[in-house]
């Protein structure tokens, strides 16, 4: 089969050999895939991962290795899946909570021990599949991780109706949380440095501001740092209220010195959020809540895969998506 590998070199093989799914297991024809950030970053050397890249796709189950029944009916089902699996050991306190993401023997999906979705083919646990509602298209179905990862907050902690919400920066991770907060009835306000990707933003409804116009006051309650960069976070301290809230929704690797006196002065709570659940991602998508067409800045076939690596480089571009037929 086709797939985009990377091995200190990223590369499209086209004679790659296709997977053969384990007890438990689906084979996943995947359909549409995108291009994260995180993939960029491995192919410059994050988390040490060789093998296939990606984790955002939606595809087709074509066969489930399984002799439960019950597990069969996965089968011609149009699916995503959580990117992370863990070892199912019933004494396991992540996977116990279903909270996959944390267990120490983990598998993730193009990132971490697993071949990802760059591919013709793939496969998948079937205990973290989620069927996709029928009048969901594959172009938004395909935003369901990123998606998820911002439910998460909400997930974390109980935002307040009455409280201001302040989300910084405007990458895919940005848009897609200040359009979820706003999706539940939050009143926020985003903050970045391009107009032409803070409108989309604000097409759906949520109010925007350009960086050097934007008021630094410290009157936010909730403050989503997504920007990845020591000067944000720096920024972000500066923005949240005494004894509010602080999101962390990105790495930040620096080796700038920085001020955490404020964070004791005062009184804020610093909370790290990553992945999260599909379940209420797929319930917004299928009650119409957020349109990711905007978002879309090109569609590449897989063999024009490291073409699409290089136009999501770009500073113009949003998200690029690789079709897989």
């Amino acid at each position: 089969m086709k797939a985009v590998v990377f091995d200190n070199d990223l590369k499209l093989d086209t004679n790659y050999p296709k997977p053969i799914p384990q007890e438990g297991e689906a084979l996943i024809k995947v359909l549409l895939a995108g291009i994260c950030n995180t993939d960029y970053e491995i192919t410059k050397g994050y988390m040490g991962y060789v093998g296939i890249l990606g984790h955002e796709f939606v595809g087709v189950v074509e066969k489930v290795n399984s002799s439960n029944p019950d597990e069969q009916k996965w089968v011609g089902k149009r699916v995503v899946a959580e990117i992370s699996y863990g070892c199912d050991d019933p004494n396991c306190e992540w996977c116990a909570k279903k909270n996959y993401r944390h267990c120490p023997e983990r598998h993730t999906l193009g990132i971490w021990k697993k071949d990802g979705c760059f591919a013709e083919y793939m496969t998948m646990p079937v205990n973290v599949l989620f069927e996709v509602p029928d009048n969901v298209p594959n172009e938004q179905a395909v935003f369901v991780e990123p998606l998820a990862a911002a439910c998460e907050i909400s997930e974390q902690l109980h935002i307040e109706p009455t409280a201001k919400v302040l989300v910084l920066g405007d990458g895919k991770l940005v848009l897609t949380t200040a359009l979820t907060l706003s999706a539940q009835n939050l009143d926020v306000m985003l903050v970045g440095k391009h107009q032409n990707k803070l409108d989309i933003a604000k097409a759906q409804g949520v109010k925007t501001q350009l960086l050097n116009e934007f008021k630094s006051e410290k009157i936010y309650d909730v403050v989503v740092e997504a920007t990845g960069t020591a000067s944000g976070f720096e920024t972000s301290m500066s923005l949240t209220k005494p004894r509010g809230v602080l999101v962390l929704k990105s790495t930040v690797a620096t080796g700038k010195e920085l001020n955490l006196a404020p964070i004791v002065i005062d009184e804020i709570t610093v909370l790290g959020s990553r992945c999260g659940q599909f379940g209420p991602a797929l319930r917004l998508l299928k009650n119409n809540r957020i349109d990711f067409k905007p978002f879309i800045s090109g569609i590449y076939g897989i063999d024009d895969a490291i073409e699409a690596f290089e136009a999501n480089k770009s500073k113009d571009s949003i998200k690029i998506l690789i079709k897989m037929d």
